[in-house]
């Protein structure tokens, strides 16, 4: 076993920084009410998040976040937003009690289970010492591809990686169908919906 100590560094500091961007955006995208401002915050948290796996040496990761989340989502959700309003509909105040028991269990299911995490950048995390080792020993001679994570993408993990272009693909239709062939809005007549006193951000 390697012995491995944490250490604050710069680059915690600035994963500590992005994560506290990405609540701050979370939060601002649950307060408002206009859909296109709610749009563009998703696109800001797609780029947050592709930093994010940047600082974490996920470079792939952060390619497919970058062009899928904040690329061509963004695009089809402003597509979409052509057959509504612009503004979220007023909603009646009130408390949904088994929707906030569900994320405060769910999120402490997920506090539990990064206790047994191993520290990031350890050495004998499983994820280094098993399979990832096995991938830099085996891909040349499995795949003829000098890459190394091409070679996961394309190859090991090439079902996985048909089935997220499917899933991309399939949206895009989807939203060609709702606009409708010839028409910006589908031939529907779209209104804003009426905001009085209710207070939207």
């Amino acid at each position: 076993m390697i012995p491995f100590e944490v250490k604050l560094t710069p680059l915690v500091f600035l994963d500590l920084s992005l994560l506290t961007m990405l609540l701050l955006v979370a939060f601002a995208m649950l307060r408002s009410r206009h859909l296109f401002a709610v749009v563009m915050l998703s696109g800001i948290y797609s780029l947050l998040s592709a930093a994010f796996f940047v600082s974490l040496d996920a470079v792939d990761v952060a390619f497919t976040e970058a062009a899928v989340g904040a690329g061509i989502s963004t695009v089809l959700m402003l597509g979409g937003m052509l057959l509504t309003s612009r503004r979220e509909k007023p909603k009646m105040p009130g408390r949904a009690p088994v929707a906030l028991a569900a994320v405060f269990a769910t999120g402490a299911a997920l506090v539990y289970a990064t206790i047994d995490m191993p520290a990031f950048g350890d050495p004998n995390a499983p994820a280094n010492v098993a399979v990832g080792q096995m991938y830099v020993d085996e891909t040349p001679n499995d795949i003829a591809v000098p890459n190394i994570v091409t070679a996961v993408l394309a190859s090991y993990r090439g079902f996985d990686t048909l089935g997220e272009t499917m899933v991309i693909f399939t949206a895009g239709l989807a939203v060609i169908l709702l606009l409708g062939v010839g028409s910006t809005r589908g031939g529907r007549k779209i209104s804003d919906t009426e905001t009085k006193n209710t207070g939207d951000q």
